[in-house]
């Protein structure tokens, strides 16, 4: 699973999350089930998240044969993940010249 998040000091409001499961993980039936368990694992891990967060959580092919548990402890890994990242760039020093990256 992947994990992006775009955190904007401005932003007020709850975290929001949408997700991407496309045919590679499986039929109708596996990627419905797949969201449903991805919605309430985030749903659990949601005050990980800076207020004002968007995240997009994209499924693999091997989501398909992840128990709940295992997804759970994906998404709580990438939100954490996902935090960290942005915070370092936030933080990043401009580059010389001006040029901030």
């Amino acid at each position: 699973m992947v994990v992006h998040l775009l955190a904007d000091a401005e932003e007020a409001g709850p975290p929001q999350v949408g997700f991407v499961v496309s045919k590679a993980v499986g039929n109708a039936v596996r990627r419905n089930l797949v969201k449903r368990r991805l919605r309430s694992a985030a749903g659990k891990h949601l005050e990980s998240l800076p207020t004002g967060a968007r995240a997009v959580v994209r499924a693999l092919p091997a989501s398909a044969e992840s128990t709940y548990a295992r997804l759970e402890r994906d998404v709580a890994g990438g939100f954490t993940r996902a935090v960290e990242r942005v915070g370092t760039v936030a933080r990043r020093p401009a580059a010389p010249g001006g040029d901030a990256r």
